[in-house]
């Protein structure tokens, strides 16, 4: 080959690398152009003097009254990326999570209805007296600030965000991506005209994503807001709250929902403390709790529970029915996939209380509810 064939041959490829690099950054930008958004907003304002009277805030931030830390324990020996890569833990089901399409609910008395649709992971329709109120809804494909990277949904939503009934209320726990999506709120703002309930500064996400002030309630533990004929409740939780580098900016809570005759209680994250006697003392006995049972480890024992403490908060709250919630969607820890509800199931067995595993989609009918199958371990 001339050298002048070899000079034109390097030139355009370097050329070709050039703008291989270029689309490459232009791709990674295109990727990451909703990750300012996602982060949501600060505190500041009116929102921003109403947290610094809360009994929670304190030094610029919100705490848990006992003080609990929700930083890592320490564990010698043990190396949590090691395990995270290598470990034996089967993290993933081995097939299918089956899915159900919920259908029209079954004619009931307004009075006394109460039915509860887990959609996966925490988010949750609670069909009470004639009202429908969900939880946490998050129907993106992953928790995360990016659409490249971070936790993966193991199962299609049930149904098309557009396809929820019309609701009277949405409640938020708490601003960690698994229980608060952007591009779900923009769903629901598009689709919907319900009330978002948030903890102290969780609106200043939502005001900067475009939901109208009007459609925004923030409530301190032990403040309600009363929705037709429904009482909501932020109540407490002893957990940790963050989108980014910064944490704790924002409240965390668990959930009363109360009609005239029928009673939920919805835990958000937390790990197990003495609040739930209080609240099951002040607000129970409850028809219903939906109880978080996934996502522990050793490693953070006082921020999420684990399966045989659900059930003692389920007891301390003077719960009817147990469902659990927060597991089988998105791989957030080091245990087997199916491991919480396995426990779960051992210990509601060993201390008789009523459970209903419902499969993702699947309507739980409290008064009638289905009853345990297993159903799990055939794709675990």
């Amino acid at each position: 080959m001339r050298e002048a064939d070899r000079e034109l041959d390097r030139a355009v490829g370097g050329r070709l690398w050039r703008m291989a690099g270029l689309a490459a950054v232009a791709g990674l930008a295109w990727a990451a152009r909703d990750v300012p958004a996602q982060l949501g907003g600060r505190l500041a304002g009116a929102r921003a003097e109403r947290a610094a009277r809360s009994p929670r805030f304190r030094d610029g931030t919100f705490h848990n009254p006992s003080g609990t830390r929700s930083t890592m324990v320490a564990d010698p020996g043990r190396n949590l990326v090691k395990e995270l890569i290598f470990g034996k833990q089967k993290r993933r089901p081995g097939s299918a999570v089956p899915v159900l399409r919920p259908a029209d609910p079954a004619p009931a008395d307004p009075a006394r209805e109460l039915n509860i649709v887990w959609y996966g992971h925490a988010s949750t329709l609670v069909e009470i007296e004639g009202h429908r109120v969900l939880l946490d809804p998050v129907w993106s494909d992953r928790c995360s600030p990016s659409a490249l990277v971070g936790p993966r949904r193991i199962h299609e939503p049930p149904v098309r965000l557009e396809e929820l009934p019309r609701l009277d209320a949405i409640l938020i726990s708490h601003d960690h991506y698994d229980h608060l999506d952007l591009a779900t709120v923009r769903g629901l703002l598009a689709h919907q005209s319900a009330p978002f309930l948030v903890p102290l500064g969780v609106g200043a996400h939502l005001d900067r994503w475009g939901v109208p002030e009007d459609r925004i309630v923030e409530l301190d533990w032990s403040e309600s807001h009363r929705v037709g004929g429904l009482t909501l409740t932020a109540t407490a939780a002893q957990h940790f709250s963050g989108r980014g580098l910064r944490r704790d900016g924002t409240l965390w809570s668990s959930w009363v929902v109360a009609g005239a005759q029928r009673k939920v209680f919805y835990t958000g994250d937390s790990g197990y403390f003495d609040g739930y006697a209080e609240i099951g003392a002040e607000h129970g006995p409850f028809d219903v709790t939906l109880m978080q049972i996934g996502a522990y480890d050793r490693a953070w024992p006082s921020i999420h529970m684990f399966p045989e403490e659900a059930v003692a908060a389920h007891l301390d709250l003077r719960g009817g029915l147990f469902v659990p919630v927060h597991w089988a969607t998105f791989n957030l820890a080091l245990h087997d996939w199916s491991e919480p509800v396995d426990r779960l199931w051992a210990e509601a067995k060993a201390r008789d209380v009523r459970l209903a595993v419902p499969r993702p989609g699947e309507r739980v009918v409290v008064d009638e509810p289905p009853a345990v199958d297993g159903w799990w371990q055939a794709v675990a």
